[in-house]
């Protein structure tokens, strides 16, 4: 195949992919190293909740990281030993109490944005869930694609225990296929908190880790996802979420449909040549 075959206009380019590495963060920490772009939500203090404005912020960069093109996978974690208290009791829940249906559905929908571009985005998503993770901090983590805990780590859908049903950005749906319908309606219905060696049983984290190692886990895990082939892995993500409302022949179909693209892929040649030469393939994603 020749180079020229290989080459792209640059304007198709330009619109299509933009490098994120030097994104201005506002609401929390990022960072984007060999191709694993770390979102560290930082107000410690206050177990890292979220405020109207980082809703906002984090909904947008994971809309934006359709486009990124340095960035293969990310990790979401929170500073000082807790993931994420959920939103801010005085910054979001008590403004709420003020406002009438128009702005109540605004802020809704907001944060049902957020979960529809966590799923979105084509990286893997892996949340490194320590200490409180709630509410709205405990979606975040049912949103991504994998999540490593620790043994102290204490996961709550509590929004039953505010007064609220427990049917809160897509809890309902995405929820009861992790953990099953059974232990999701418990959870939900309750608000009580999953401990993290329960929340592994459950299959609501993939593993524990010690508190010490859980960033440096998360880190590995999606540096090995980076080194594999980001393309397909991309592909592998929309067909998981897409899936959820296919019959099992419209499934297939589109699984057949996407794989054949997949086989197009340079990668694919590459994993070909190197296993005839007893080699381990290295991916390039595309």
């Amino acid at each position: 195949m020749s180079s020229t075959q290989h080459e792209i206009d640059p304007a198709l380019v330009a619109g299509n992919r933009r490098p994120m590495a030097g994104y201005g963060a506002e609401h929390f920490l990022w960072d984007v190293k060999d191709g694993v772009a770390t979102i560290t939500l930082n107000r410690p203090d206050r177990k890292n909740p979220l405020t109207f404005a980082s809703y906002a912020e984090l909904r947008d960069l994971f809309h934006q990281l359709k486009w990124a093109s340095d960035v293969h996978a990310v990790v979401v974690v929170g500073a000082g030993g807790n993931f994420c208290s959920g939103g801010d009791v005085h910054e979001i829940i008590g403004p709420l109490v003020q406002l009438k249906v128009p702005e109540l559905l605004m802020f809704t929908r907001m944060t049902g944005e957020l979960v529809k571009m966590m799923r979105a985005c084509p990286q893997p998503i892996i949340a490194a869930v320590d200490g409180v993770c709630a509410g709205a901090g405990a979606i975040m983590a049912m949103s991504s694609d994998m999540r490593l805990g620790t043994a102290r780590s204490k996961t709550a859908f509590l929004f039953n225990r505010v007064g609220l049903a427990g049917c809160d950005m897509g809890a309902c749906a995405i929820l009861p296929r992790l953990v099953g319908q059974g232990r999701a309606s418990e959870l939900l219905y309750t608000g009580r908190s999953l401990g993290g060696e329960e929340g592994e049983r459950w299959g609501f984290f993939n593993r524990l880790c010690e508190p010490d190692a859980l960033l440096a886990d998360a880190q590995k895990l999606a540096a090995d996802l980076v080194a594999g082939p980001s393309f397909a892995n991309g592909i592998t993500k929309t067909m998981l979420h897409q899936e959820w409302a296919m019959t099992i022949e419209q499934a297939i179909e589109a699984e057949a449909q996407a794989q054949a693209i997949c086989m197009l892929t340079e990668d694919f040649s590459r994993a070909y040549h190197a296993f005839v030469a007893k080699q381990k393939p290295v991916f390039k994603g595309n």
